[in-house]
């Protein structure tokens, strides 16, 4: 199985990521975790970047705040699918990190997810694998299937007590 690739700007992100690795560990997905800065690491963060393919990994997923160059600078750096995280800072909100990794020029996509999003993040990059590993596929089908049952679980209960 391809490894999935999470990287962020800074060691301060890794609260938000966690959930990513909890994400991909629950699913057996393999993975590793670096932090490289597109500003203050350029040459480590290209390098990973293009030896990516070649290192086993499937998908990339890059985690920023602030300016939020990172996904776009592995995304420049590598024809694999780069998934971003917006992260929220003190200064935005975060709008700041969302605008900067969605906004890519064209001809170089980065795939965005919501603000601290990382959850969204693991799961895309669990899709992006199970295209070709099917035992993946079906972890993804049962989960799904598992939280429609929640939902519906929930309805039950509240129209059992309201809707007489």
């Amino acid at each position: 199985m391809k490894k999935v690739a999470i990287l962020m700007g800074s060691d301060s992100d890794f609260p938000v990521v966690e959930k990513a690795l909890t994400t991909l560990d629950k699913y057996g997905v393999p993975f590793e975790v670096h932090v490289y800065s597109a500003h203050r690491t350029p040459e480590e963060a290209r390098a990973f970047a293009m030896n990516a393919r070649e290192n086993g990994f499937g998908a990339i997923i890059a985690a920023a705040g602030k300016a939020a160059h990172l996904a776009g600078a592995m995304a420049a750096n590598t024809t694999l699918p780069v998934i971003g995280i917006p992260i929220k800072s003190s200064t935005l909100d975060g709008l700041d990190a969302l605008l900067s990794t969605v906004q890519m020029p064209g001809g170089m996509p980065v795939a965005t997810v919501a603000i601290d999003g990382a959850e969204n993040a693991a799961l895309l990059a669990i899709q992006i694998l199970a295209v070709t590993d099917e035992d993946l596929a079906e972890k993804l089908r049962v989960a799904r299937a598992d939280n429609a049952n929640k939902v519906l679980e929930k309805d039950r209960m509240i129209a059992e007590k309201y809707n007489k």
